[in-house]
């Protein structure tokens, strides 16, 4: 059932679609008319160098250098696009693109990871968000040279050819190596549905793509008809993706005449509204909202809506911070624009956009970085709030903006399992590739019956399944130490069924296994049975 379709009157005027990384939405050309002196001026020097100068010089060449700069000192996401890397970049946003499965930006001459997509190639070998590709086959893959279409073109190849690439991530002190095999990157957003207990549907959404919605709510349906009254939608490790999917999201939960979002700039035409039409199915369900300092964009619409209208609990790690709307024009060599032109904000009038300084590139991409360093993904006291930015919920809570969404209940980081044992093995990528011998060996096995309760049937029991890992791991250079390996046997083995699971039942079994272990998952199911968790306000 397509609702999308019956929710026009949600969006006052239509709402703007949200990019991949961060807001926004389609222009049609650039303005035309009189030069204004600035062009004039612009026009002028360009024609001057073309005309004169004392050697001949490829003005398009020049601007495609000169622009990216002029952008640069406006904000982190305003970026120039060349005509070559156009149709790439817009198959990112279409999903329709091939290769290892990763979104990326380039930042500080350097390619940062800013999602792994799930269920695609480089997340089946162990790639992250947050990691630094430096090298991909014989391309390095840093300095000030670097394009996203040098990116792309190096990474995308043929269905089943390999790439290797070589990775800096903030827990080893040297850079990793992996070897992706290229394949389909999987479309689908709803990356698992299902009963955490007789009430409690679990929903995961990975992004929100231009189907988003309509994969949502079928799941949502399909949960309350095997019982579900509560759900749980997990947005951890959501960068975001179109805004308008989120809004139609939000508007499921919500009574008539409710703010969802709204965005501000220097024109009308850039100011927009959502408001809720009380048509939602799930307006008394109990809801609870999982986020991360992954969880961007789009995400932080959905939370923030949630949050702001005392609808439901959002629960896990504060946000990523990015509240800047972009609006694409396309200029007449082809090439485009991404221009900041708002902000959005949440129902109680919060921006959550992290701080950024003009024209100055470093500390704003090490966001991330920071929050870890100083503390912050263990302890809700690390956490700088911007006091003189407080905000009230419509039941009159205090929140905080300028800085992402902070979650009503904070859920640190579980590290007390990770020991330099599992680090090292996690790092080279030994888990996924035990797993997968694994399921190569139980394969036969799974043919008449491909089920997560078949599975668990067959495999050895915890004991031997470790035993079995740390010879493994040791014919591939990392020695068994067991003092180690017993402080985080738990979790080795956890996440050794998981990824045995993706390969053998799909991926809503491999997170299906790990919830099983995760404390914020804990924390979610523990407020909704104690009946916290608010419903229609």
């Amino acid at each position: 059932m397509n609702k999308r379709k019956n929710l026009s009157a949600v969006l006052i005027p239509l709402v703007l679609a949200v990019g991949i990384i961060g807001g926004f939405f389609i222009g049609k050309q650039v303005t035309r008319g009189r030069l204004s002196p600035e062009e004039e001026k612009i026009r002028m020097v360009m024609s001057l160098i073309k005309s004169q100068y004392v050697d001949e010089v490829n003005t398009d060449s020049l601007l495609d250098l000169t622009i990216p700069e002029i952008l640069s000192m406006l904000d982190p996401h305003s970026v120039y696009i060349p005509a070559s890397e156009l149709q790439a970049t817009n198959d990112d946003l279409d999903s329709s693109f091939g290769g290892v499965g990763v979104m990326f930006q380039v930042l500080n001459d350097t390619v940062n990871v800013v999602e792994v997509v799930a269920g695609g190639p480089s997340e089946s070998v162990g790639l992250l968000p947050g990691d630094m590709i430096l090298q991909a086959d014989d391309v390095v893959l840093t300095g000030d040279s670097i394009t996203s279409d040098l990116v792309f073109r190096t990474l995308r190849g043929k269905e089943g050819t390999k790439v290797n690439v070589k990775i800096k991530r903030k827990s080893s002190e040297t850079p990793i190596n992996y070897e992706i095999t290229r394949g389909q990157i999987p479309t689908n957003s709803v990356d698992a549905s299902y009963m955490l207990n007789d009430s409690v549907g679990y929903v995961k959404v990975s992004k929100f793509a231009r189907n988003t919605y309509n994969e949502f709510f079928e799941n949502l349906g399909k949960l309350r008809s095997e019982g579900a009254i509560s759900y749980v939608v997990d947005l951890r490790g959501n960068s975001g993706g179109f805004m308008d999917q989120a809004i139609y999201m939000v508007n499921e939960f919500l009574p008539a005449g409710r703010t969802i979002v709204y965005t501000k700039g220097r024109t009308k035409e850039n100011e927009t509204l959502a408001i809720s039409d009380g048509s939602g199915n799930f307006q008394n369900a109990g809801l609870t909202v999982l986020t991360n300092e992954y969880s961007a964009s789009a995400s932080e619409i959905f939370a923030g809506a949630i949050q702001d209208n005392d609808r439901g609990t959002v629960i896990g790690r504060r946000t990523f911070g990015k509240g800047l709307v972009q609006n694409q024009i396309d200029l007449p060599d082809s090439s485009a624009v991404r221009l900041t032109v708002a902000r959005y904000y949440t129902p109680s009038g919060r921006s959550i956009q992290k701080e950024y300084t003009r024209g100055k590139g470093g500390k704003y991409e090490l966001d991330i970085l920071d929050r870890f360093n100083h503390g912050e993904f263990y302890s809700a006291d690390s956490i700088h709030l911007d006091k003189s930015k407080k905000f009230h919920t419509i039941g009159g809570r205090e929140v905080y903006g300028g800085g992402g969404i902070m979650p009503d209940i904070f859920v640190p980081e579980d590290t007390t399992e990770i020991t330099s044992y599992y680090i090292q093995v996690s790092n080279l990528g030994l888990i996924q590739k035990f797993a997968r011998e694994m399921a190569d060996a139980y394969r036969p096995m799974m043919k008449e019956n491909k089920s997560l309760a078949q599975l668990e049937r067959i495999l050895p029991r915890d004991n031997a399944l470790l035993n079995a890992f740390v010879d493994f791991a040791a014919k591939n250079g990392v020695p068994a130490r067991w003092f180690y390996i017993n402080k985080s046997k738990a979790l080795l083995i956890n996440y050794i069924k998981a990824y045995i699971a993706r390969d053998l039942v799909g991926y809503e079994a491999c997170i299906r296994i790990l919830n099983q272990k995760d404390p914020t998952i804990d924390k979610a199911l523990q407020e909704i049975i104690s009946g916290k968790i608010p419903k229609q306000p």
